[in-house]
């Protein structure tokens, strides 16, 4: 089980681990021992998510979610399989946490009459400094 806040944990059937060969340095170790890790959480099946967390979950996901609802996250950071496996778990944890968080709605406000005069009398100074940019005539 792996737990998100004090009211939210995924269960272990939610979660499947696959073990594969990384790349990267590690001499004859990294030919030999599966150490990166492939983390699948089922989000769309999970009983522990609402729906609004599911959808932010979504989109923050990106390229990580799959058609079938599932994300999948890998790490293959460290030549340590265990520390690899800790790593990929506080991922999605943090990821889940970050989805919880419902953004906050944006309240239109209208601007203030002395900020429009303010603005209004900068657009006409500006406008006679370009005015008087023009060619000079001899009259």
């Amino acid at each position: 089980m792996l737990r998100i806040t004090d009211d939210i944990a995924i269960q272990d059937w939610e979660l499947t681990e696959q073990f594969v060969r990384a790349s990267g340095p590690g001499g004859q170790n990294v030919n030999k021992v599966a150490t990166a890790v492939e983390l699948r959480f089922e989000a769309e099946r999970s009983p522990s998510l609402s729906g609004p967390v599911k959808t932010r979950l979504r989109r923050l996901a990106g390229r990580r979610w799959t058609k079938d609802g599932a994300i999948i996250l890998q790490c293959d950071e460290t030549r340590s399989q265990i520390r690899n496996r800790e790593i990929v778990r506080e991922r999605l944890a943090d990821l889940v946490r970050k989805a919880l968080v419902a953004p906050k709605r944006r309240i239109k406000t209208k601007p203030t009459k002395g900020s429009i005069q303010r603005r209004l009398t900068a657009k006409k100074q500006r406008g006679e400094v370009k005015s008087l940019r023009g060619k000079i005539t001899d009259d």
